[in-house]
């Protein structure tokens, strides 16, 4: 390990703190979601920066930005890190942005000290991995990885009908390369926890083996509009009555498959509302997680039989889609051990963790030997405007990342895929 490069503290914080500027919510958080101008001026920035380093820049049909440093050897396929600049409505500074601009502070560190691997470096910001207004999540991974069909994301509209392809245009961000997997050595994202383990057990890095499993899906309920007055309650066909009783499912769902299970409905909407009036439609948003494959399914199954019941019981229609499914993962043996390696040589503290939120990373992993670094984030808050972090952590987690590409751009042929 090339212990005298080290990188610039304050060059990192900086970026990270201009690039909060933009969509910065009196709140302290950031509200830039994808596709959108204030994504556009993220962009625009980013790629100011990298053209400063000399990094030849590639965007593809999914907006996906690639900024390639050259190796000693440019027939090796490159090392690979990145991650997102899209937020949430009440996003926080770093989730997502860290993993770029990190990425960014290990080339700059390069070319600050003239230091060429064998192999090249590429730093790659994807597009729409909040997926909280074109959803599903991390569609620009997805489609790259095969995952997910290019025309069917272009056409994925938002809740006011503009489709992500013509917001792609519309920001001049619709690259012609094609986006499409090509080889890849190793991939690496660091990402702030988003969760508390790491602050809890006073760890500095978490070493992440892997990801949970996801579902996510879209319910639409069906009732009756009718006077709230006249209406006896025997009769009703209450849409709202009918979304509530699956919240609280879902809740208990969440609550019955511990420990690791996850039940969320972030979304739930009414058509047309009016204080005296009776809901007919209702629709809502249920996200299902866990470490082990086969307890998500039962969940699954469980959710849609008591749907069932609901929908009879309350005399209304449940629709009910899936528009996510993620397996459970496990990340590349051979990267993993490079991080632990490096941490240890840093004199870091580490702990093994596994991912309780989707991230490109998992979309990358089914393509190429992928791996996560994690910093701890001040008490486990994430997508939330007060979501924060120590600059410390930021220093260790980017030294970290810093090494390991190091150390992977100049042995790629030693990762083993598995």
């Amino acid at each position: 390990m090339h212990t005298n490069i080290k990188i610039n503290e304050d060059r990192l914080w900086n970026s990270l703190n201009e690039m909060a500027l933009i969509g910065a919510t009196d709140k302290g958080g950031v509200n830039r979601q994808a596709l959108t101008d204030l994504d556009k001026a993220s962009r625009d920035l980013f790629i100011k920066w990298c053209k400063e380093e000399n990094l030849s820049i590639t965007i593809d049909q999914m907006g996906n930005i690639f900024a390639r440093r050259e190796g000693k050897n440019n027939n090796l396929p490159p090392i690979m890190s990145g991650s997102h600049l899209d937020t949430q409505p009440t996003g926080g500074r770093f989730d997502g942005a860290l993993g770029v601009l990190s990425a960014l502070e290990v080339v700059r560190t390069l070319n600050e000290f003239n230091y060429s691997t064998e192999a090249p470096i590429e730093i790659v910001m994807w597009t729409n991995e909040e997926g909280c207004r074109f959803p599903p999540a991390m569609t620009g991974s997805a489609v790259f990885s095969g995952l997910h069909d290019l025309n069917s994301a272009l056409a994925i509209q938002d809740q006011e009908g503009i489709k992500l392809g013509s917001e792609l245009e519309r920001i001049k961000y619709n690259g012609s390369v094609a986006c499409k997997s090509r080889p890849i050595a190793g991939f690496i994202e660091i990402h702030i926890e988003q969760g508390p383990i790491l602050e809890m057990e006073h760890k500095n890095i978490g070493v992440v083996t892997g990801a949970q499993a996801q579902k996510w899906y879209e319910v639409n309920i069906t009732g009756m509009e009718a006077h709230a007055g006249p209406t006896p309650m025997e009769i009703r066909k209450d849409a709202l009555v009918a979304s509530s009783e699956v919240v609280l499912l879902v809740n208990s769902i969440g609550n019955n498959f511990q420990p690791g299970g996850c039940a969320t409905c972030g979304v739930l909407e009414i058509a047309n509302p009016s204080r005296n009036v009776i809901p007919g439609n209702c629709f809502l948003t249920i996200d299902f997680r866990h470490p082990d494959d086969d307890a998500l399914k039962i969940m699954d199954e469980k959710l849609r039989k008591a749907i069932k019941l609901i929908e009879k019981d309350k005399k209304v229609k449940i629709e009910i889609k899936q528009i996510l499914e993620l397996k459970s993962n496990s990340f590349n043996k051979s990267i993993i051990n490079t991080i632990k390696g490096v941490t240890h040589k840093l004199k870091y503290t580490n702990k093994e963790i596994i991912s309780g939120a989707g991230h490109d990373a998992v979309n990358i992993n089914s393509i190429a030997p992928t791996a996560m670094i994690f910093i701890p984030c001040i008490d486990g808050i994430s997508h939330n405007e007060i979501e924060d972090i120590h600059k410390e952590d930021a220093i260790r987690g980017t030294e970290v990342l810093l090494h390991s590409v190091v150390e992977l751009a100049n042995n790629s042929s030693k990762i083993i895929n598995n």
